[in-house]
C-alpha cells in the first residue's frame, strides 16, 4: 500500500468516526413538514385604506421573513391571511417565547442629538409649547432630544461581538450606508462643538423609544469635523444574547407598521408518520437497488463503491445535524442529486480505468485505476464546482426554501466528492494491491469492457453528421412542452396562488393521517392537513368556494362525528412576490455564473450548449406537469432545480471529454470527436442514470402522494436531460463551431484560392 493510500484511508476512517459520533450524539432539526412547530398569527395595528393594508401587510411580511431567517429558523412558512394579518409557521422552534419577543418587535432605530438633561416634569418646548422627546438615558438621568438625524434604513450592517480590548462587553457594530455616514459625520461634528462633560456632547441612540447608549463625543474629535462616516459601535452592557437580538433587529429593518400577536399555537407535522417512514423506506429501498445495480456492473469495484456511497450517506447525515441545518421535505431534494453525483463519480472512474485496460490489457490493475482516477478527475471536478457554485448563490441570493435547498445541496455535493474520491478510491487501491483481485479478471469489474461498451463498439453509430435534425427534434419537444403550458396553463399551488385556511373541531378525535386519507377520497388529495394544538384539524388547500368547504367538512365528518367550523380565513401565497423574485433572480445569476465558469474551462460555444439543453429540460418538466394537471409548488421548485443541477452536470462530462479528445488531435473533424466523445461516456451515463432512476422509481411508487409529484419530475428531469446532453447541447455547439469558424465568402473575390475546397471541422471528411 502506497503512502497515499495510506494518507487517504486514515483520512477516511477520521471522517467517519467523527460522522459516526455525531450521528450517535446529536439529534436532527426537523422542519415543520416532519416534526410540527410553532404557529403564530400576527396583526398590523393600524393602516389608512384596504389597499394600503395589503400592501403595508405584505412588506411587513418580507421584514419578518428576513428577521426569521437571521435568527437561523430554515424554510419558514409565512403568508398574508386578509388584509392585515400574518400567518408565520416556525419548524423546530426550541423557545416561541424568545422568537415571538424578536419577531413582533418594530426595531425602529433611530439617532437624535441630545439638547441637553430634562428638568423633572418638563415635556414641552418653552418657546413654542410642543412636545418634546423626553426619554430617559442608561442611567436614569432625563435627555431632551431633539428631531430624529439618522434612521435605522440608513444602516447597511449590524454585527454583534465581543469587544475585550476596551472592556466593552457585548458591542453591536452598525456599518452605514454612503449619505447615512455623511448624516453620522455631520451629527457627531456638531455635537463635538460642545465643552467635554456637556450632555450636548452626547448622540443619543434610541430603540423603539429606549435609549439604548448615549455615548459622549471623543474629546479628540474636533468640531464639525466628526467620525468617520464608515460606521459606529452601540455600546450597553449588552448580554450576548442581547447583542445579537439587537443586531438582527437592527439588519433586518423596521417593520411598517407595530404588529400584534394575537394567536401563538404548537401544531403537528404536515406529512404524517405514515408518510414520512414510507419515504424513509423508499429512499432506503432506492439506494439499496442502486447499490445492487453498481455491485452487479463492477463486480468488487462496484460493492466498493457502495460502501462508500453509505459512508457518504452517514457523512452528510452528520454535516446536517451539526451544522443546525432544518431537514425538510423539499430540502432533502439536494441529496437526490448529490447521490446520483457520488455514483457518478465512481462510474466516471471505473469506465475510465475498463478503456485503459482495453486498449493496454498488459498494464496492471492498479495502473489503471490510478490512471482512471487522474482522468476522470477534471469531469468530477467541473460538475461539482458548477454545482457548488448554483448552490452558493441560491443560498446567498435566496431565501425561504430555495436558501434551504441551496444548503443541503452544498453539504451533498462536498460529502459525495470526499467518498467518491477519498473513501472510495482508498478502498479501491487497497483492493487492487491483492494479486487474488488483479488476477482473476471477472472479480475485479474493470479489467473487462461492459456489455454498453462492446456493442457501441461494434455497432459504431454515426451520430452529428447531421447535427441539426437533433435539435430539430429537441425543438418539437419544447414546442409540445410550451403548447402544454399555453393550452392547459400551469396549475400553480396553493404555495404562489395562495389559498384557503380553514381549522374545524370534532366530536370525536381525529388522528391527522384518518383525516388525510378521508380527505383525499373525497377529492382534497392536495390539501395540506395538520393538527391544532387542542385537537383542532387545520386543512390548507388552493381554490375552494364555499360548495367545496361544505364537501370538506361533510367528508371530514364521517370519522370525527360533529364538525364545527372554527375557522374560515383566505390567505396569501407563502412564496410572495419578493421571495419569488428573489429565487428568479438567484437562478439566473447561477446559470450565468455557470456560463461563464464553462467559457473558461472548455469553450464558450460548449458553455452556451450546456446552457440551452438546461433551458430545454426546464421547459419540457414544466410542459410535462402542464399536460399532466399537476401542480407546480415548493416541492416542484426544489425537483426543478434538482433537475437544472443533473443536466449541467451531465453535459459538463460530455464536454469534457469532447476536450481531452480534441486537444489530442486537433487535425480530426470536431463532430468525429464529438462522436467518439459521446460514446465513450454512453456507458458512463446509463449507468448513473439507472442508479438515480431506481431511487427515484421507489420514491414514486411507496413514497406516498407527497413525494410522487417530486419523485415524477425529477424521473421526467433525468430521462429528458440524458437525452439533450447528447442531442442538445453537442449538435448546438456543433452548430455554434460550425456558424462562428466558416468565414463567409468574400463578394467580388474570384480567385482560386477564393473558391479552393476548404475542411470543415464539423463533417467527418467531407469536402466543401
Amino acid at each position: 500500500m502506497t503512502r497515499a493510500t495510506t494518507v487517504r484511508a486514515v483520512l477516511a476512517a477520521a471522517v467517519l468516526l467523527v460522522s459516526v459520533f455525531v450521528t450517535l450524539t446529536m439529534s436532527p432539526r426537523l422542519g415543520l413538514d416532519l416534526q410540527g412547530g410553532t404557529r403564530m398569527v400576527l396583526q398590523a395595528k393600524d393602516s389608512a385604506t384596504v389597499e394600503a393594508d395589503r400592501e403595508t401587510t405584505d412588506r411587513t411580511l418580507e421584514v419578518l421573513r428576513q428577521r426569521i431567517d437571521s435568527l437561523g429558523v430554515a424554510e419558514p412558512v409565512l403568508t398574508r391571511s386578509g388584509e392585515d394579518r400574518i400567518i408565520v409557521e416556525l419548524p423546530d422552534v426550541q423557545d416561541p417565547r424568545q422568537a415571538a419577543a424578536v419577531i413582533g418587535r418594530t426595531a425602529q432605530l433611530s439617532f437624535h442629538e441630545v439638547l441637553g438633561a430634562a428638568p423633572p416634569g418638563t415635556d414641552t418646548a418653552p418657546e413654542t409649547g410642543e412636545k418634546r422627546l423626553i426619554l430617559p438615558d442608561e442611567q436614569g438621568t432625563r435627555l431632551d432630544l431633539g428631531p430624529v438625524r439618522l434612521s435605522g434604513a440608513g444602516v447597511k450592517d449590524a454585527t454583534a461581538f465581543f469587544e475585550a480590548q476596551q472592556a466593552a462587553g457585548w458591542t453591536v457594530k452598525l456599518d452605514f450606508h454612503k449619505d447615512a455616514g455623511k448624516d453620522w459625520t455631520k451629527l457627531t461634528g456638531e455635537a463635538a462643538c460642545h465643552p467635554t462633560g456637556d450632555e450636548r456632547r452626547r448622540v443619543a441612540i434610541v430603540l423603539d423609544e429606549k435609549v439604548i447608549s448615549s455615548p459622549q463625543v471623543d474629546p479628540s474629535v474636533g468640531c464639525q469635523a466628526g467620525l468617520p462616516s464608515g460606521g459606529t459601535q452601540i455600546t450597553g452592557s449588552f448580554t450576548a444574547k442581547e447583542a445579537r437580538d439587537l443586531a438582527l433587529l437592527i439588519k433586518g429593518g423596521a417593520l411598517p407598521v407595530p404588529v400584534e400577536i394575537v394567536e401563538q399555537r404548537t401544531v403537528g407535522p404536515t406529512l404524517g408518520a405514515v408518510a414520512i417512514d414510507a419515504s424513509a423506506q423508499a429512499a432506503l429501498i432506492g439506494a439499496a437497488a442502486t447499490a445492487l445495480f453498481i455491485t452487479f456492473v463492477y463486480r468488487l469495484f462496484g460493492a466498493l463503491a457502495a460502501v462508500a456511497l453509505a459512508a457518504y450517506g452517514v457523512i452528510s447525515y452528520a454535516a446536517l445535524v451539526g451544522l443546525g441545518v432544518t431537514l425538510t421535505l423539499p430540502g432533502l431534494a439536494g441529496f437526490v442529486l448529490a447521490i446520483g453525483m457520488a455514483v457518478d463519480a465512481n462510474v466516471l472512474v471505473f469506465e475510465r480505468a475498463r478503456e485503459e485496460c482495453q486498449d493496454r490489457p498488459t498494464r496492471s490493475l492498479r495502473s489503471a485505476l490510478t490512471t482512471g482516477f487522474q482522468k476522470a478527475f477534471s469531469a468530477v471536478a467541473d460538475s461539482n464546482i458548477t454545482t457548488l457554485l448554483a448552490a452558493g448563490l441560491l443560498f446567498f441570493l435566496g431565501s425561504g426554501p430555495v436558501k434551504g435547498f441551496g444548503v443541503t445541496l452544498a453539504i451533498g455535493v462536498i460529502a459525495s466528492m470526499f467518498s467518491a474520491l477519498v473513501i472510495a478510491r482508498a478502498l479501491t487501491e487497497i483492493a487492487a494491491g491483492s494479486r487474488f483481485v488483479s488476477d482473476y479478471r471477472g472479480v475485479n469489474g474493470i479489467a473487462r469492457p461492459g456489455s454498453v461498451r462492446t456493442w457501441l463498439t461494434r455497432k459504431d453509430p454515426q451520430l452529428f453528421r447531421k447535427p441539426v435534425q437533433w435539435l430539430v427534434i429537441s425543438t418539437a419537444l419544447v414546442a409540445v412542452a410550451v403548447a402544454g403550458i399555453v393550452v392547459r396553463g400551469v396549475d400553480l399551488g396553493v404555495e404562489f396562488t395562495g389559498g384557503r385556511l380553514v381549522e374545524y373541531s370534532t366530536s370525536r378525535p381525529v388522528d391527522v393521517e384518518t383525516a388525510r386519507s378521508t380527505l383525499a377520497d373525497a377529492g382534497f388529495g392536495d390539501a395540506e392537513i395538520t393538527t391544532a394544538g387542542d385537537g383542532d384539524i387545520s386543512v390548507r388547500t388552493g381554490k375552494l368556494d364555499n360548495d367545496g368547504e361544505h364537501a370538506l367538512r361533510t367528508a371530514l365528518a364521517t370519522e370525527g362525528g360533529e364538525t364545527t367550523k372554527v375557522r374560515d380565513e383566505l390567505i396569501g401565497p407563502s412564496l410572495g412576490d419578493e421571495l419569488r423574485r428573489n429565487a428568479l433572480i438567484a437562478l439566473g445569476v447561477a446559470v450565468l455564473v455557470q456560463l461563464a465558469y464553462l467559457a473558461v474551462r472548455f469553450r464558450w460555444t460548449f458553455a452556451v450548449g450546456s446552457v440551452i439543453a438546461m433551458v430545454h429540460d426546464v421547459i419540457i418538466v414544466v410542459g410535462a406537469f402542464a399536460w399532466l394537471g399537476r401542480p407546480v409548488d415548493g416541492i416542484f421548485l426544489a425537483a426543478l432545480l434538482t433537475v437544472i443541477g443533473y443536466s449541467v452536470n451531465d453535459s459538463v462530462v460530455v464536454f469534457d471529454r469532447v476536450r481531452e479528445l480534441w486537444a489530442g488531435n486537433r487535425k480530426t473533424p470536431l463532430a468525429t470527436i464529438a462522436r467518439r466523445a459521446v460514446l465513450q461516456t454512453v456507458p458512463r451515463t446509463v449507468n448513473t442514470g439507472m442508479g438515480a432512476l431506481f431511487i427515484l422509481v421507489a420514491l414514486a411508487v411507496l413514497g406516498g402522494d407527497s413525494l410522487a409529484d417530486f419523485a415524477l419530475a425529477l424521473l421526467i428531469g433525468i430521462v429528458v436531460g440524458t437525452w439533450s446532453s447528447v442531442f442538445t447541447a453537442v449538435p448546438g455547439a456543433l452548430v455554434l463551431e460550425r456558424t462562428t469558424t466558416a468565414p463567409p465568402p468574400v463578394p467580388g473575390k474570384s480567385s482560386r484560392r477564393a473558391r479552393a475546397p476548404r475542411r470543415d471541422p464539423l463533417d467527418n471528411g467531407a469536402r466543401v
